[in-house]
């Protein structure tokens, strides 16, 4: 069978979710303490990322397009922040993927264990692991003069929100593993759309030095409206010549988009869960 032969409700049904998720974000997080090289690999992209962007196009970027009153280490950051984020939400759909091919899903399947807790562990993990590249991005940041100028609370809320839409893309990425199910075909169809929605977005330069129809997309894009959101909070009060909203809507909109794709692709990514062979 493939639930238990007296499914908990109410209460008990949550609470019995809950730790079946946490045993298995558990063990997701144990692969990378058993496979150091994972955690070693993913981490080394987003910093050759900061390297490369701040001392390699960052002298032309600044000089080309004025960014006044910083550095452009500083715009950069909340850029390399959710790049981080959405990038690493890939490893869902290849962790699941990969867990399809081996029969491990099967296995789960077969349990007296909530479904819905297979993918919350996955996500869950990769959250926690999307948190602590994201800490070692900060200490890389200010390794090179990045500074975080708008106090503790605004620090932690940009991580927040960081993490939120990282999570939301989890959720997606999962939503496509269980569809594709093969891991290098995963692999292929996440940055083939990915790509595009971080690079045609205000996360290395303004939205004002591209062309007015992908400018009219970059607004528009959940990406730009995030990294404004972390970049004002990383700067601490709004810069009216260089963004066109308020810290405050900038806010709301990226929670109102990350709220939106989780309403969306969490009910997909169960249901596809529920149909997995």
């Amino acid at each position: 069978a493939q639930t238990p032969p007296s499914t908990p409700t109410g209460l008990s049904a949550i609470k019995w979710t809950i730790t079946d998720a946490l045993v298995l974000t558990k063990r997701n997080l144990l692969k990378y303490v058993r496979v150091p090289t994972l955690l070693i690999f993913s981490t080394s992209q987003p910093i050759m990322f900061v390297l490369l962007f701040n001392f390699v196009f960052g002298g032309a970027i600044t000089s080309g397009i004025p960014i006044p009153g910083f550095e452009y280490i500083t715009f950069l950051m909340p850029g390399i922040f959710v790049q981080t984020a959405v990038f690493g939400s890939t490893n869902t759909g290849i962790g699941l993927a990969e867990d399809l091919g081996k029969g491990l899903i099967d296995r789960f399947r077969s349990l007296p264990m909530s479904r819905s807790a297979v993918l919350a562990g996955r996500t869950g993990s990769d959250s926690i692991r999307n948190f602590f590249v994201i800490l070692l991005m900060i200490g890389v940041g200010y390794l090179i003069g990045f500074r975080f100028m708008g106090g503790f609370a605004k620090t932690v809320t940009a991580i927040f929100l960081v993490l939120l839409f990282g999570y939301a893309f989890t959720w997606i990425s999962a939503t496509i593993g269980l569809a594709l199910k093969d891991v290098e075909s995963v692999q292929a169809a996440s940055f083939v759309w990915l790509f595009p929605l971080v690079f045609a977005s205000s996360a290395f330069v303004p939205t004002a030095s591209m062309p007015d129809w992908l400018a009219t997309f970059a607004n528009f894009n959940p990406v730009t409206v995030t990294v404004n959101a972390v970049r004002l909070l990383v700067i601490g009060q709004d810069v009216p010549g260089l963004f066109d909203k308020s810290l405050q809507t900038y806010m709301l909109q990226s929670v109102a988009w990350s709220l939106a794709l989780l309403a969306i692709f969490i009910p997909l990514a169960i249901n596809r869960y529920r149909r997995a062979v």
